[in-house]
């Protein structure tokens, strides 16, 4: 009985990974679809969608069947819970992307916000890093690393302000970009939602390993630290260019 109930847990812990993977490059593909403005892609990344909502309805009657017959002693049951709660981030992070692939669907033109487009990449990237990064904490029940990945949402974070302000800056400048300008900081603002539900993963980690719940997103825990990061690196920037002058 226990080496069915590993056998079956190691299958439920397979299928969480491979949603991970397909959700981190279903995020690649979205953005990059927004970038380019490919709206063909985009038809595509929307229609496969319900994929990654499959792959976690499949999931979950796969852990509440483990459950219901193997009834797990506490350290397993509390494993298959995380899966239960970490999957249905993932499903939220797979619903973003969707929106992102929508949006570029609803552009009639899309004007280019080249500065936008800079952060977005870098964003894109971060949050695929993170992601990533998670999944093998997961997989190496791996607490510490867990909650320094965590703190990578103070970069998204940044970003997100980074591209509200620029965006801003475009409309003052020229109110007929206010279409993109709206197309824009919606994508952005999934982006930095994106990694919220990352955090919330590396949270399951973390109770996956300690039983405890703890809180690890950095701008929860201190509101104003985006807001001081910031001030900060604008006072040092003009600090250096006092200097150089």
């Amino acid at each position: 009985m226990h080496d069915d109930f590993i056998e079956q847990l190691k299958k439920l812990q397979s299928t969480f990974m491979n949603m991970g993977i397909n959700v981190s490059e279903q995020i690649y593909q979205a953005s990059t679809t927004f970038l380019q403005h490919d709206k063909s892609e985009a038809k595509k990344i929307v229609s496969d969608d319900s994929r990654v909502n499959t792959e976690e309805v499949d999931l979950e009657k796969e852990a509440l069947n483990l459950i219901a017959l193997q009834q797990p002693v506490a350290a397993y049951f509390r494993q298959i819970i995380c899966i239960l709660k970490a999957s249905s981030d993932l499903e939220r992070i797979g619903d973003h992307a969707s929106s992102i692939a929508q949006e570029t669907l609803r552009m009639k033109k899309k004007q280019k916000l080249t500065d936008v487009d800079h952060i977005i990449s870098k964003m894109t990237l971060k949050i695929r890093e993170m992601l990533e990064a998670t999944l093998d904490a997961y997989l190496h029940e791996n607490e510490s690393a867990a909650k320094l990945i965590a703190q990578d949402d103070l970069t998204i974070d940044k970003y997100f302000v980074e591209c509200r302000n620029l965006i801003i800056a475009e409309i003052e400048k020229d109110t007929k970009k206010i279409p993109s300008a709206a197309s824009y900081l919606l994508v952005v603002r999934l982006l930095e939602r994106i990694g919220d539900h990352i955090v919330n993963l590396d949270e399951w980690v973390v109770y996956n390993h300690s039983g405890k719940l703890t809180e690890l997103n950095p701008g929860k825990i201190e509101p104003d630290l985006i807001k001081n990061e910031l001030k900060t690196e604008k006072k040092e920037m003009a600090d250096s260019n006092n200097t150089e002058k």
